[in-house]
Parts: C-alpha cells; sequence; structure tokens
C-alpha cells in the first residue's frame, strides 16, 4: 500500500515545479504576443504570424543547419573516443588510473567559460583559425564525458564472466565486443548520444570562444535578445530549441530507467 505523502511536501514539489517550468511557459506565451517591440503582460493581443516569419528567416535556417552539423559530429567523435575511454578504464587496472577518470571527467565539471578560454588559447598557440571544426573541437570536450560517464557506469555493471564465456567458446575480440558487448552498451550509448547532442546543440559559452564568423543557433538568439527587433520571433526559434532538447533527453531518461536487465548485472 502507497502512502500518500504530507500537504506540506505536497506543496513544496508543486512550488519547487512551478519554480523551475512557470519561465518556460512565459516563453510559449510571448511567443504569440502580437506587441514586438516589449515583454509586456498580459499580452495586448494574440497572433500566430511569428511562425511564418521564422519560416522565410533564411538565417535562422542557416544557423539551425549549423548547429545540427556540430552537434551531430560532436556526438559521433564523443561515441567514439567516450566509449574507448570507457572500455579501456572499466576493464583495466595500472598505475594512475583513479588520476586518468578525473582528467577526463574535468571538462565537464569546469565552467564553460574556462574551457572556451582554454580551447582559444590552444588553438592561437596552434595556429588553427576558428571555423566550423573549432567549433565541433570545442563541443567534443564536454561530449566525451557524458557519453564516457554513460558507457562506464554500463560496463561496470556488465558482468566480466559474459566476456570470458564468449572468449572460451572461441569467439575472437571482435565477435565478443560485436555480439557481447555492444548489446549491453547499446542503449547507454545512445542516451548518451542524444544528451550529447542536447548539450552541443544549446551550448552557447565555449562556442563564444571557438567559433570565428559562424553564427549557431544559440549565438544567434543571443544576438537577437541584445539587438531586438521583432522579440516574440526569438521566443518561437526558443520554443524550437526547447522541443529539439526536450525530445532527446526525454528518450535519454526512457531508455535507461531501468539499468537492471543488464545481462550478467547480478551475477
Amino acid at each position: 500500500m502507497t502512502e500518500r505523502a504530507p500537504l506540506a511536501l505536497r506543496l513544496a514539489a508543486g512550488a519547487g515545479l512551478a519554480f523551475l517550468h512557470l519561465p518556460l511557459a512565459f516563453i510559449v506565451l510571448y511567443a504569440f504576443s502580437s506587441e514586438e517591440k516589449s515583454y509586456q503582460f498580459p499580452p495586448p493581443s494574440y497572433t500566430t504570424r511569428w511562425f511564418e516569419v521564422v519560416w522565410q528567416r533564411q538565417d535562422i535556417w542557416d544557423a539551425i543547419a549549423l548547429s545540427v552539423r556540430v552537434g551531430l559530429i560532436a556526438t559521433a567523435l564523443a561515441l567514439v573516443l567516450g566509449t574507448l575511454a570507457a572500455g579501456a578504464l572499466a576493464r583495466t587496472r595500472f598505475f594512475g588510473r583513479e588520476a586518468v577518470s578525473l582528467l577526463i571527467v574535468l571538462p565537464i565539471a569546469l565552467p564553460g567559460i574556462v574551457t572556451g578560454i582554454a580551447l582559444r588559447a590552444a588553438f592561437g598557440v596552434a595556429e588553427i583559425p576558428f571555423s566550423f571544426w573549432t567549433i565541433v573541437l570545442g563541443h567534443a570536450t564536454f561530449c566525451i564525458v557524458v557519453v564516457h560517464n554513460n558507457a562506464v557506469a554500463r560496463l561496470r555493471r556488465t558482468s566480466p564472466s559474459l566476456i570470458e564465456a564468449s572468449m572460451d567458446l572461441g569467439a575472437d575480440a571482435f565477435q565478443t565486443f560485436r555480439h557481447v558487448v555492444l548489446p549491453n552498451l547499446a542503449t547507454a550509448l545512445l542516451a548518451g548520444g542524444m544528451l550529447a547532442f542536447a548539450l552541443s546543440f544549446d551550448e552557447v559559452i565555449v562556442t563564444t570562444f571557438t567559433a570565428g564568423q559562424q553564427t549557431t543557433l544559440p549565438i544567434w538568439m543571443l544576438t537577437e535578445l541584445i539587438r531586438p527587433r521583432q522579440r516574440p520571433v526569438t521566443n518561437v526559434v526558443a520554443i524550437f530549441v526547447m522541443a529539439v532538447t526536450f525530445l532527446p533527453i526525454l528518450a535519454a531518461y526512457w531508455l535507461t530507467r531501468d539499468t537492471a536487465d543488464v545481462a550478467g548485472a547480478g551475477k
């Protein structure tokens, strides 16, 4: 029998949810406002014409396309490098292993401005011009951590006896990886990849320090807020960003909510 939480606790939970999500409701509200110069509350009237304006603005589509390309490539790099690092750290013991683990997760623990300054200095020393690829490398620094954390947690829950049994039955290393390790890692990698893409898609600080003349969607939105022309247009784009980032996070949560199903976890 499930006990009901005390009324005070339920009210506190509701207040916490309202504090977190009420600002998002204002974004949706002002996306339909007919007032384009200020955030008047309540809006004088409502319209859907800003969605048509966004649809016809080529600069918005260019920014979205750049953000999607950066996110996909940074996520692909993170899946390869993060998985390899997780495999090395989860299955082997060597001197300095804990220090290496700390260094791998450090980029996501540091403030973004520190990472951005460090990358900008490194690109300057190496005389690498700022371009699409410097943005990708900047985003990959924290995307790798997300994938690594998911993969290493899943590897530690997978019984080593499964790999030993596969090798005893005559499978080579690649066959063992393909038929035993990868199926157990699949949902963790998919969840890590989705989270990495969502983080890359709305990254602002690191992008500011690693981009040249390129304008990703978050940078475009920041510029529009500093020099507003049509405020509701920014809110319409914000709704699009919320959808793009919310769906991968929701899918990642759904895929990892039942980690007890990992093969060999209880052995």
